[in-house]
């Protein structure tokens, strides 16, 4: 894969099922136009495809209980999304919405007459409301460190509120925007569950519960306290269903998403997966049931898999994503499909069960290499390597991911795959502080940056680097916000080991990460406590003296999660000490530039990646 090819992947997104209509959203990025593309396909069950819509980009595609309907998102031009309708067999779609700063993901009501979402309410003045600028907008006034969200923007002025919307498009405010709502769901038809703040969000808190409204509008009800987080609530085989964490105060961090169950008045709650070993993924949708039990992903070891839960708990059966990792899936009681992605193509629409896939237009991949070994305290490394053709010695770059508290997976990498492409062997460690291999991996580095999980990684790079096909004498690191945080940290501490260093939004400085992330008010306590001392212990900024190899600082200019004062101030220590490093600052763009920038700016970057790596690496 080259950096113009990403105009090639069409990827699948969400997928809906009733009956023999199967919906897929499609995205495809288009590089002429600095925008992505895409409409609703239909799969067939045998795995053709055919458009179903043509909107600019159409999706969160959900079909009535009756099967009578299809509501969607279309996104025209630069428009907001607006919630369209349009029935199954046929017809022009109609609008139901039009909303300053557009509608959420729909929700049917069980009847088949109504949905529900979730819309940010504009102040009076603000975001387009007047045909003045933002220049002429009033002062916001802040008084929580609440206050603001990468790639959202300032909160209390645009508040989300749930919305209820008839088929003849009239539209209800069921909430008033006092307080944070999401994750709408229907316990009958003429009643709302929702996730909110503990106590309606009245102080900064990490912890939420679940709370019922009338459809109609009306009093706001307190259903279940959560033990922690609460998500994505469902009623399924007469009980109520969520997912969840389980902590106290601040200590919100690397905590295992599991499903939970009471009755429909909340009663009794019960945690019905192992907290410690099953951690449910929630970027791949909202759980479902079918007559035997609970559709959910499940984050194992790098694979995402689709698994079905009893009714009452036990063990889950995976239904699909061995190797692999299920991006988004759908069932409608009988049929299960899932968007499939392996670390050769973006992803499939399959009928679980069946063996039947459809795929749609991808690139050609390089080959991808599972590796394990142990740290130097013996404990067991996990990651992969994806491998150039040819049979090298091929230069070496370890990517480190995000997070911490996530995970490099069996599913397709693009970045990856365009290193291979030319010509680097590029190696993918889920070091401790990962997600996916129980709670206590995930957990290992608080308080403990710059130990356990450099050990691990390092010690993956040395089961590569002992392989014939990769060039000890030519290894570069690189990484991405927590990864960005590990760049830094290696060249620091373990720069005789690297040519070269690409450190990417990274976490430069715990004390001013603290004041200036959006989640910095509780995240740098949470994972390196309280004491400035030990903050500072664990701040790769403590040791710019010690990074002398050529340093690449990139950042997005409105990154909110790891602001640009993280990149400044790294750039401005190496530079004043004559190291040779440079800052690449990409305009407009927040801490999702490299998934979900636009696709100039994509290709700019890997343009700029690759050109730095043949710089040091290729010399």
């Amino acid at each position: 894969m080259r950096p113009e090819d990403l105009q090639l992947l069409t990827t699948p997104g969400t997928v809906a099922v009733s009956g023999d209509l199967v919906l897929v959203s499609i995205t495809t990025p288009d590089l002429d136009k600095n925008t992505y593309r895409g409409g609703l396909h239909r799969v067939f069950p045998d795995g053709t495809t055919s458009p179903w819509t043509h909107g600019d980009r159409d999706n969160a595609q959900r079909i009535s209980p009756d099967g009578k309907l299809v509501a969607f998102l279309r996104v025209s031009g630069k428009s907001k999304p607006q919630l369209y309708v349009v029935p199954v067999d046929g017809g022009e779609p109609r609008r139901l919405t039009d909303l300053p700063l557009g509608a959420g993901a729909p929700v049917w009501s069980p009847d088949s007459s109504r949905l529900v979402f979730v819309a940010r309410v504009p102040e009076a003045g603000r975001y387009g409301t007047t045909d003045d600028g933002p220049e002429s907008e009033a002062p916001r006034r802040i008084t929580r460190l609440d206050y603001r969200v990468d790639d959202v923007g300032f909160l209390a002025d645009r508040r989300p509120r749930l919305h209820v919307v008839d088929l003849d498009g009239a539209v209800i405010e069921v909430t008033d925007g006092a307080h944070d709502v999401s994750d709408p769901a229907w316990l009958d038809d003429s009643t709302l569950v929702f996730v909110a703040p503990r106590d309606l969000g009245v102080s900064e808190t990490l912890h939420s519960d679940l709370y019922t409204v009338p459809a109609a509008g009306g009093e706001v009800s307190l259903l279940v306290r959560g033990a922690g987080e609460v998500s994505m609530p469902f009623v399924a085989n007469g009980s109520l269903y969520w997912l969840g964490t389980e902590f106290t105060g601040i200590d919100a961090v690397a905590r295992n998403h599991g499903l939970w169950k009471s009755p429909v008045d909340g009663s009794a709650p019960v945690r019905l997966t192992d907290v410690e070993t099953v951690d449910v993924e929630r970027l791949s949708g909202q759980p479902v049931a079918d007559s035997s039990g609970v559709l959910l992903v499940v984050r194992n070891r790098g694979a995402l898999e689709l698994q079905r839960i009893p009714f009452d708990g036990g063990p889950g059966e995976v239904l699909a994503g061995s190797s692999a990792a299920v991006r988004s899936f759908a069932t409608d009681g009988s049929t299960v499909v899932a968007v499939v992605s392996t670390p050769d193509d973006v992803g499939q629409v399959e009928f679980v069960g069946t063996g039947v896939r459809t795929a749609f237009s991808s690139v050609p991949t390089r080959r991808v290499v599972e590796l394990s070994g142990s740290a130097s305290d013996g404990y067991p490394v996990h990651g992969w390597l994806v491998l150039p053709e040819g049979d090298g010695p091929h230069p070496v770059v370890m990517a480190v991911h995000g997070g911490p508290f996530m995970y490099h997976s069996w599913g397709f990498f693009d970045e990856a795959q365009v290193y291979a492409t030319a010509g680097y062997a590029v190696v993918l460690p889920n070091p401790r502080g990962s997600a996916g291999y129980g709670q206590a991996h995930g957990q290992a580095v608080i308080g403990k940056f710059g130990t356990v999980d450099v050990d691990d990684v390092l010690s993956l790079l040395d089961v590569a680097l002992a392989r014939e096909d990769c060039d000890p004498e030519r290894v570069g690191v690189m990484g991405g916000s927590y990864g960005g945080f590990m760049t830094s940290w290696l060249s620091a501490h373990h720069g005789e080991r690297f040519k070269a260093a690409w450190s990417e939004r990274a976490v430069n400085a715990w004390d001013s990460f603290g004041g200036s992330s959006d989640i910095g008010y509780f995240f740098a306590d949470a994972y390196c406590g309280t004491d400035p001392e030990a903050q500072r212990a664990m701040s790769p900024l403590t040791y710019a003296e010690k990074i002398n190899l050529p340093f690449a600082v990139v950042h997005s200019e409105h990154d909110w999660r790891c602001p640009l004062e993280q990149a400044q101030r790294m750039f401005v220590a190496l530079k004043r000490r004559g190291v040779e490093t440079e800052m690449l600052i990409f305009p407009g763009e927040g801490h999702e530039l490299t998934r979900s920038g636009q696709p100039r700016h994509r290709k700019q970057r890997f343009d700029a990646v690759l050109e730095w790596w043949d710089r040091y690496l290729k010399a």
